[in-house]
């Protein structure tokens, strides 16, 4: 044979040798993976038989519309692929506090009733002529249910005051320790736990879709982080709580403006008694803008004070966006207002806002073991 014609029918019979060694490796390989990974892969579709989304509003009737609605738009402009996809940057949600995420009406507002009780109740601190006044116009509310319409600036004032001198730390814990006081409207529950638990679901469900959720409160802002912090069941930082505010000052600044005050190494930062902004209405708005820097796509709401907040959130944006507001329609589990409801569903058929049903669309409100006395 020609010794060409050999290695050419060795280098053949090689390459072939070659090709069915390397088939049958593989083929093992591909077997002992197979065993190693099954148990894994059998554990696994266990907890994927139920995709994770469905537990997030569990608190919440599976046929309500509300619930139907959010989930609709959360899958849509988290998607990807679709025409109303969100960026995350730009996925920013709105919540109103009192009677959206939290107790309105326990009897009255928790900053209302936080006043009253430094007021009346605290052995160390002694009210003045104006702050007694202001205690008189919010036990008018209690009894009547009849606000009067210079509360809400005088009852930040009478805040700012009543609190002057103290510390933010101080505030907070003078806050937290007023929060672990018993409701006055409910058993099993105290003043600061008084938070709608399908709501809080809500914020959990858009954190957990990469939604930036803020509290833009009427409240104080500091008396909003002060009953915020600390909470297991509700993540949500303090720059991300936004409320009316009071000027805050070095404690050893005095009466100079802050212009001419360097902060000290043995300074603090202390209540000054001086009431700043009410954030209600428009107000709401124009500070989500100074602070935010980022038009929301979401807000929730309860009030006419919050109207501004949510038509800032719907018009003219360009992404989808929505607006919801609850209505006070539960006589049983909370306090509400039957007629206050029904104005409320009309306002949203006329913006386009979608109403959430406390009765209708709520398992529970503040858990079953929560009853109203």
């Amino acid at each position: 044979m020609d010794l060409n014609k050999k290695w050419k029918t060795l280098a053949i019979v090689s390459t072939c040798l070659l090709i069915l060694v390397s088939f049958l490796y593989a083929q093992s390989l591909s077997a002992n993976k197979a065993l190693a990974v099954e148990p894994e892969q059998k554990e696994n579709t266990v907890a994927d038989d139920v995709p994770a989304e469905e537990n997030w509003l569990s608190l919440w009737n599976e046929d309500a519309p509300a619930k139907a609605a959010l989930e609709e738009y959360v899958k849509d402009v988290t998607d990807p692929a679709s025409a109303n996809f969100i960026p995350t940057e730009d996925r920013v949600a709105v919540f109103d506090l009192d009677g959206t995420l939290f107790c309105e009406t326990d009897p009255v507002y928790f900053d209302h009733m936080l006043l009253m009780h430094r007021l009346q109740d605290d052995p160390n601190y002694t009210p003045s002529e104006f702050e007694l006044s202001v205690a008189e116009k919010i036990q008018e509310f209690i009894d009547t249910g009849v606000s009067a319409s210079d509360l809400m600036p005088l009852h930040g004032q009478a805040v700012a005051s009543a609190f002057a001198g103290m510390t933010i730390s101080e505030f907070y814990d003078y806050v937290d320790e007023f929060a672990k006081t018993p409701s006055p409207g409910y058993n099993n529950m105290n003043c600061g736990d008084a938070f709608y638990l399908p709501m809080v679901e809500v914020i959990d469900y858009l954190q957990n879709n990469d939604f930036q959720c803020y509290i833009v409160s009427g409240t104080d802002r500091l008396i909003v982080r002060g009953a915020v912090r600390g909470l297991s069941f509700l993540d949500i930082p303090p720059h991300q709580i936004i409320g009316s505010d009071q000027l805050v000052v070095a404690s050893s600044q005095a009466d100079t403006d802050g212009l001419d005050y360097n902060f000290k190494t043995d300074d603090d930062l202390v209540l000054a008694g001086e009431f700043l902004t009410k954030n209600l209405r428009t107000n709401k708005v124009t500070v989500i803008q100074q602070e935010i820097g980022v038009q929301p796509v979401l807000a929730f709401g309860n009030s006419s004070t919050d109207f501004a907040m949510a038509t800032y959130a719907t018009s003219n944006n360009p992404y989808r966006s929505m607006g919801f507001m609850l209505c006070c329609d539960d006589v049983v589990r909370e306090n509400g207002n039957l007629e206050k409801a029904a104005k409320m569903v009309k306002n949203c058929e006329e913006n386009g806002w979608v109403a959430i049903s406390m009765a209708n669309d709520w398992k529970t409100i503040y858990g079953d073991e929560v009853t109203r006395k």
